[in-house]
């Protein structure tokens, strides 16, 4: 289990997604902090690097990064187009 952290930005970002947006995100939260590996790389060159992306809803795209030794995820930014 890992404990999902929230930055700042991310935090104001998630303020302003539509309702459409708020389940799938919870359902994001819940993978995160099981299995954050299961995201794509960020940088297609790194693909061992623990910087991730992750898909969530029709529209949405997580960006985060895995702190192994800490066991957290620390979830940077969302978009939401």
């Amino acid at each position: 289990m890992y404990e999902l952290v929230v930055d700042p930005v991310a935090e104001e970002q998630i303020a302003a997604l539509p309702d459409e947006a708020l389940r799938p995100l919870a359902e994001l939260f819940a993978l995160l902090e099981t299995a954050p590996w299961s995201g794509e790389p960020y940088n297609r060159a790194k693909p061992r690097s623990n910087m991730l992306t992750h898909a969530f809803g029709e529209r949405g795209l997580a960006t985060y990064v895995i702190l192994e030794e800490q066991r957290e995820t620390l979830l940077v930014r969302l978009e939401w187009p």
